[in-house]
């Protein structure tokens, strides 16, 4: 293994250790703050190493800096040539990053069930990257019995939510206002609706005074948090073999959130088709660009633009694989083709031998 890739890899794990100890430590000082902080870093050094396997740069060209969070999922999830997570696998990631954000910078309570469920699922896609991209499993550097332990580990999303709420209209309820702890517990169920709307951001004053005055006039909390309640556990196994894995209701498939959108996360739940946001050939675009196929391609992969989910995708239907691009990738093309010295891009992209067409 590339000594890079393994020196992040080692890293990783020792703050895997340490989140787990922490989740599994017999009190609660400064404990469901330090379980998001080192399974947030775990992850992000976990993803950096798997771009460093795949001899990926982690820097853009013009930075010193190597990838943030959100990058290095956003890579991991649309580069075609490093891709290892799927949508769904961003909604852990995302929640397990925003929580992470409102726990070092303010206050922040999360139950108990929810710190546990997002603390399993986390480490159930940690498992099943290590043995999907290094070939390792995670028994190889924990023994079972410090994996993440519930005595009740929940099933049913929307049952932990529930009983939270619950707690919520009883401390908001005349007679017990304890605005501190109904704020900082309505804030992490917050930050989660929000992160999957595509918002980076913690509620304001204003707007937890709004899901107060709801929470106490009696509306449901999945009219207040839609969000979170598009979410559902798959879970599977029993005991220390039990593991967790966010999905979501049928209906409602996750989308990238376009890179920069001020405050925005990795992804966000919205009802699009994709396929007809991806409704475009290599065919089709070298016709409207009055280019031939490969000429087409070599201006692409000369923009770099097979890793931007803006402008392509590869969906995987049945046995076959198709790759497509967005009307956003032929507006782009039209505007840069008329710049470029198309034969020095043409040089530097041409198809070598008889490699087959990357189209």
């Amino acid at each position: 293994m590339k000594r890079e890739a393994q020196a992040l890899l080692e890293r990783s794990l020792d703050s895997l250790h340490l989140s787990i100890e922490l989740f599994n430590r017999p009190w609660d000082r400064g404990r469901r703050e330090g379980v998001l902080i080192f399974l947030d870093r775990a992850f992000e050094l976990l993803l950096k190493a798997i771009l460093a396997r795949r001899h990926r740069s982690l820097r853009e060209e013009s930075s010193k800096e190597t990838f943030g969070f959100d990058k290095c999922v956003r890579v991991c999830m649309s580069d075609s040539r490093v891709k290892c997570l799927s949508d769904e696998d961003a909604i852990p990631l995302q929640i397990i990053n925003s929580l992470r954000d409102a726990a070092q910078h303010y206050i922040l309570e999360v139950s108990e069930s929810q710190l546990y469920v997002y603390a399993q699922a986390g480490v159930s896609l940690y498992k099943r990257l290590l043995s999907d991209q290094f070939g390792k499993q995670l028994t190889d550097y924990f023994p079972d019995r410090v994996l993440p332990v519930s005595s009740t580990p929940p099933r049913d999303l929307n049952g932990v939510i529930s009983v939270e709420f619950e707690e919520i209209k009883r401390l908001a309820a005349p007679g017990h206002r304890r605005g501190l702890e109904v704020n900082a517990r309505l804030r992490s169920v917050a930050i989660v609706d929000a992160s999957l709307a595509g918002a980076k951001s913690q509620p304001s004053d204003d707007d937890l005074k709004e899901f107060v005055r709801q929470v106490r006039e009696g509306k449901a909390w999945t009219d207040i948090f839609p969000g979170v309640a598009s979410l559902t556990l798959d879970t599977e196994g029993t005991g220390m073999t039990f593991s967790i894995r966010l999905t979501k209701k049928e209906g409602v498939p996750v989308h990238l959130v376009p890179e920069g959108t001020p405050g925005s996360t990795i992804i966000s739940v919205k009802r699009v088709n994709e396929l007809d946001f991806y409704n475009l050939s290599l065919k089709e675009l070298s016709k409207h660009l009055s280019l031939s196929m490969p000429r087409a391609l070599a201006v692409i992969q000369h923009l770099m633009m097979q890793d931007s989910s803006d402008y392509f995708r590869v969906f995987t239907i049945g046995a076959v694989t198709h790759k497509r691009y967005s009307k956003k990738a032929l507006e782009y093309l039209k505007q840069r083709v008329t710049e470029l010295d198309m034969e020095a891009v043409w040089v530097a992209h041409k198809p070598k031998g008889k490699a087959k067409r990357n189209d």
